[in-house]
């Protein structure tokens, strides 16, 4: 018989498979480490050409990001106090003084607040809907389904103005609760079906055994379903915070202060002759840490939701 292996590739096969895996990481991650790079550039290196890959690191960037700052003549300069922060040294080498924190840290707990406020509605709302679409006998549930699947089909912008308008009469314009319930509504359909696919991979005796030893529907749901659909949860949840988090054409129309979110407020940064582009970097960066940690704490379950049902025994 033949040496080859349908399921066991080659040693040549396994080179070939690694050098593509390690040359599209390296592709895809160069826009990430220039934007990181950048965060740390002055601005005049930010915007140099040839671009500079060597520089000068600084935190001009963050400095600028954080604060805002306004500019003072020499004489105003030499009756104040010596600079008494590393922070303020830098602005002051500019001319300039501190006067007062920016709002990039209220548009970021905004973010915080509205991305993972909708994720648990989506997650919370979907398993339940799934879980009844699963293991109940709904009325034209195929149906209903299909609906819930058609509203993906619709780029969300295309309802803009309806829900603007809508908004407007009830007050929930630049609201936290208006961007999570909107955010909510967007997702659910995802979360709806990513958790049906989950719940129905899940064995309908074992929930029968729990009804035979005494538990409750509500109980077998809760002790034996939700545990097997962890993965499922924890997969749906990254997919809904990751659309949430990044969103950028509702929280442009529908939001302008009190619930404005990061991703419409990191473009507008504006330093002294234009755009600030390390902080704008500075922004995106910070901006990326909160869902790449999220998606870092559960990647073993996103890595088995993937999977989850692919083989079957």
């Amino acid at each position: 018989m033949s040496g080859f292996s349908v399921t066991e590739p080659s040693n040549r096969m396994k080179w070939i498979a690694g050098v593509l895996v390690v040359a599209y990481a390296l592709i895809t991650i160069m826009p990430l480490l220039w934007i990181i790079a950048t965060g740390f550039k002055s601005p005049s290196d930010s915007i140099a050409y040839p671009p500079k890959v060597v520089f000068q690191p600084t935190l001009e960037g963050y400095v600028n990001l954080f604060t805002t700052q306004t500019r003072i003549t020499p004489d105003m300069q030499d009756t104040l106090q010596p600079p008494q922060t590393w922070y303020e040294e830098i602005v002051r080498d500019k001319g300039m003084v501190i006067a007062g924190p920016s709002r990039f840290g209220q548009r970021f707990l905004n973010s915080v607040i509205i991305g993972f406020g909708s994720t648990f509605f989506s997650v919370f709302l979907g398993t339940l809907a799934a879980y009844a679409f699963s293991r109940f006998k709904v009325p034209i549930k195929d149906d209903l389904l299909f609906f819930i699947l058609s509203t993906r089909m619709m780029p969300p912008i295309a309802v803009a103005i309806p829900i603007f308008l809508m908004f407007r009469q009830l007050g929930l314009s630049d609201t936290h609760l208006g961007m999570i319930l909107l955010y909510t509504a967007v997702n659910l359909s995802l979360s709806v079906w990513l958790l049906k696919g989950f719940i129905d991979e899940i064995p309908l005796e074992y929930e029968e055994a729990a009804l035979i030893d005494g538990y409750t529907r509500f109980q077998a749901f809760y002790k034996v379903v939700l545990p097997q659909a962890a993965t499922g949860i924890a997969s749906t949840a990254i997919f809904c915070l990751i659309f949430a988090w990044n969103e950028y054409a509702f929280a442009v129309l529908l939001t302008s202060g009190t619930a404005q979110t990061a991703p419409p407020f990191i473009p507008t940064i504006i330093g002294v002759g234009g755009q600030d582009w390390p902080a704008v970097a500075a922004g995106a960066t910070i901006f990326l840490m909160p869902v790449m940690i999220f998606t870092i704490l559960l990647r073993k379950h996103l890595l088995r939701g993937i999977t989850f049902g692919a083989v079957r025994k």
